[in-house]
């Protein structure tokens, strides 16, 4: 039996693995393949302070006017004082980040003042998820399991002699291949399973991205927090043919410039003095804003300007991609589109990845820690789950000697239940809510919007809720459950927030308040 259940194999369940499984066994139960999660998908880098012209105070400034205010300053000033500790970690794993001159190669991206971001060419979560895995894969003390979905949190109510108690002793897991769900228990569980990106029907998430750890957290009684905060990239390849290849941000930082195809003219001057380099939520909403006026189907994004080998040796992967769908990004623009692209908010936790459960740890970007606020600034996302899952490793060995071990608890009852012969309902609910949080609860909000959402989701429930008591549980049905609850979290928060901040922007409220106030949101 593990000591420590971590759920997600990606930057942050993997560096909590590798920090435990120093004294402790861990089981790392991982949705689909071990490399399903987000962190193989990120091109852009990781931000850190380490030119020699730039300063702890500048890093946590812009992450705070990102963050429109929100962040928490304590947080911020955490993580970022811990990057560079995260940096040496994980060339010590050997990520071969790029290099210029026997220093690493640090490009920018939009929000930052200064070159700050560590890159491994426009491939970085690739170079970071093998490193981890590689090392993870190597360590006696760690077990990996794919091919497990979670269904809910395991805690006191599920214990034989039930205490009715909020601690957390593991999940019920669906093995995948047998369609058998197992139970595993543990002293101490982490959380590390991502995003609620597939709520949206654009967006660069992975198919697995569908809220599983935040829905489980929230149904076992934790606090979310912000979720009304969720980022749009502003600039998705548009193809009809491939969903959710991003053009990452730092071909903006490059010299890219942003096109209105119509009028033959680059828009951002129009939108904000730091052009295509303005934080994300503000270059999003100029896209839209040009998408919706003229009735275009994208905007395009042109580097072309700019050498052809310094384009090529940049972004080798993307020029690749692209021009194996018959676009020269050296001699012509990108089409492009925004796109859902990170959870911001998520399940309430402290500096020590502790969430209001006992037992139960979260690291990131299934979290609210307070680091992003009202909009993650670019590459702090895998400096959130290296920092975070370092903490929360470090604070269950800290206090290992006052965790308990799993008392016994009742097995996963499924004797009143049968085979669904019905799985088009999953599927149509599946499109439905997609289909109506990206038109009712996107980048431009309303009231209206918000409440024909609100009430849509109440139908589902309903639905849902049957479906789920009535037949046995598969991957699509447990991912459809999580997906709901998530989407009822995104508008109940976003109904919440009476002004425009950061990522939410809605026509009945456009002016930001003077004081800065989370939505948290209590089961």
């Amino acid at each position: 039996m593990a000591d420590v259940i971590v759920v997600g194999s990606g930057a942050a369940g993997l560096t909590a693995a590798l920090g435990l499984a120093q004294k402790l066994k861990v089981l790392v139960l991982a949705k689909g393949s071990l490399t399903g999660g987000s962190t193989a998908w990120a091109q852009g880098g990781i931000a850190a302070v380490l030119d020699a012209g730039d300063t702890f105070e500048n890093h946590i400034r812009d992450t705070m006017v990102a963050g429109a205010g929100l962040n928490r300053q304590e947080t911020v000033e955490f993580v970022i004082g811990q990057a560079p500790h995260a940096i040496d970690r994980l060339i010590e794993l050997g990520v071969p980040f790029n290099m210029e001159d026997d220093h690493l190669h640090l490009t920018r991206e939009g929000g930052h003042s200064h070159r700050r971001i560590v890159h491994v060419d426009d491939a970085t979560g690739w170079a970071v998820q093998s490193a981890l895995l590689k090392a993870a894969q190597d360590h006696p003390n760690i077990t990996l399991l794919p091919g497990r979905s979670c269904i809910d949190l395991i805690t006191g109510r599920h214990e034989l002699r039930y205490s009715g108690s909020g601690r957390v002793w593991g999940v019920y897991a669906l093995d995948e291949a047998t369609g058998r769900v197992e139970t595993h228990t543990a002293s101490a569980t982490i959380l590390a399973t991502g995003g609620a990106g597939r709520v949206y029907q654009f967006s660069t998430a992975p198919r697995g991205a569908t809220g599983d750890g935040i829905a489980m957290a929230w149904r076992a009684g934790a606090r979310v927090g912000n979720m009304e905060m969720m980022q749009f990239h502003p600039t998705c390849l548009y193809n009809l043919e491939v969903k959710n290849f991003l053009i990452t941000e730092a071909v903006r930082g490059e010299g890219g410039r942003l096109i209105n195809p119509r009028t033959g003219k680059r828009f951002m001057p129009d939108y904000d003095e730091r052009l295509e380099l303005a934080p994300r939520d503000i270059v999003a909403r100029a896209i839209d804003a040009e998408i919706k006026r003229d009735g275009l189907d994208y905007v395009h994004l042109d580097i072309s300007h700019m050498p052809a080998d310094f384009i090529t040796h940049h972004f080798p992967n993307i020029y690749d991609k692209l021009m194996g769908l018959g676009i020269d990004m050296t001699k012509e623009p990108i089409p492009v589109v925004p796109a859902q692209h990170y959870t911001c908010g998520g399940i309430v936790i402290d500096l020590a990845g502790r969430t209001d459960l006992p037992g139960l740890y979260a690291a990131g970007e299934c979290t609210e820690s307070g680091l992003h606020g009202a909009n993650r600034l670019a590459s702090n996302s895998l400096l959130e789950c290296f920092v975070f899952g370092e903490a929360a490793a470090a604070d269950i060995l800290d206090h290992w000697d006052a965790f308990d071990a799993p008392p016994p608890v009742r097995p996963w009852d499924e004797s009143r239940v049968s085979d669904s012969d019905e799985e088009v309902i999953i599927k149509q609910n599946w499109t439905e809510i997609r289909r109506f949080m990206w038109n009712y609860v996107g980048i431009q909000r309303s009231t209206k919007r918000l409440e024909r959402a609100a009430h849509r989701i109440k139908m589902l429930f309903e639905e849902v809720e049957d479906y789920y008591g009535h037949f046995r549980v598969s991957t699509d049905l447990i991912e459809l459950r999580n997906l709901l609850q998530s989407a009822d979290l995104i508008v109940k928060s976003a109904l919440r927030r009476h002004e425009s901040r950061g990522l939410h922007c809605t026509r009945d409220y456009p002016r930001t308040e003077e004081q800065a106030l989370d939505t948290i949101l209590v089961p």
